[in-house]
């Protein structure tokens, strides 16, 4: 079992009055991380452990979402409104400048926010993401633009009899074990974060997190990417259903000087399934850009456990 993370929880409201939980950890230059739809800090673990004694990081549990409240108004969950509520939290910590790591769903609201804000960023790390509407990509299918909202129309409708059966489902064991033999995680995946991220997951407000899904996959970037003028990396799994490698690519190739890490088996969930490789690209992305602390050290001098967490000390 791994030692609890030294997390201090802030809670803000938002623009519309929305209480907005927030995390804190770690010391130096500010990293902002935007979860997956679904994920909390835990989704980051690893890169927690291993460059929180160099960066400062902040992430947040979006509106409706474990720690964060449900919005008044039922129809505030859009992507804007989750950077109305990341653009609250950079005003209370006093950031005017940071890094921008997203995952999945995460990559859209940093792209968003960029379209706002494009001085916030000193650099962007897309990890399993994509740009246009997420549906139209989704498993490689043209047919689940179409399937997909009906999907969850209909799991809305019938979300408080889904849910006691999610909580329940989230603390099966065997869970991984199909998750891995229908190919939706890789046979390295870290199943200690999983099942940590699983059991949070049983706690969830179904309802938000469908509403969320919703609105997710009206959100358009697209037109954001030609005008992106900041260090890039684009992290994808070779084998990710849910944001093709060939998005990945297309990323890469419009965004002005971006550089592409392809991680070869690798799912939707590359940071839990290869951590050190995921940890020590971003790690060299940031010194190669300059995005460093005054007491940064080489990652020759560090080196980096098996796990990808930090070294024995």
């Amino acid at each position: 079992m791994r030692r609890p993370l030294r997390v201090e929880e802030h809670v803000l409201r938002s623009s519309d009055g929305t209480e907005i939980a927030y995390h804190v950890l770690g010391e130096g230059p500010p990293v902002v991380l935007a979860n997956g739809l679904g994920g909390t800090y835990l989704a980051w673990r690893h890169q927690l452990e291993y460059l929180s004694d160099r960066y400062r990081f902040i992430t947040w549990d979006y509106r409706g979402l474990y720690r964060s409240a449900r919005p008044s108004d039922p129809d505030r969950f859009t992507i804007d409104d989750h950077v109305d509520d990341l653009q609250a939290i950079l005003d209370a910590e006093k950031i005017d400048r940071a890094a921008f790591v997203g995952w999945s769903m995460g990559v859209q609201v940093n792209f968003e926010l960029y379209r706002r804000r494009p001085e916030l960023f000193a650099a962007l790390v897309v990890l399993n993401g994509t740009f246009g509407r997420p549906w139209e990509s989704a498993l490689d299918l043209p047919a689940m633009k179409h399937v997909i909202p009906r999907v969850l129309g209909v799991a809305r409708q019938l979300h408080g009899l889904a849910s006691p059966v999610m909580r329940r489902a989230a603390q099966w064991p065997e869970v991984v074990t199909w998750l891995k033999r229908v190919g939706m995680v890789g046979e390295t995946l870290d199943e200690e974060v999983f099942a940590e991220l699983a059991h949070s997951f049983g706690d969830m407000d179904l309802d938000a997190y469908l509403r969320t899904f919703e609105s997710l996959g009206a959100h358009d970037a697209e037109t954001v990417l030609d005008h992106i003028e900041i260090p890039t990396l684009v992290i994808c799994g070779e084998r990710d259903f849910f944001t093709p490698q060939h998005r990945a690519e297309e990323m890469a190739r419009r965004i002005p000087g971006a550089e592409l890490l392809v991680v070869p088996g690798g799912t939707h969930y590359v940071a839990i399934e290869y951590p050190e490789l995921v940890n020590l690209r971003i790690e060299k992305f940031f010194q190669e850009r300059g995005y460093v602390g005054p007491d940064a050290r080489s990652s020759s001098s560090r080196g980096a456990s098996p796990s990808g967490g930090p070294p024995p000390r």
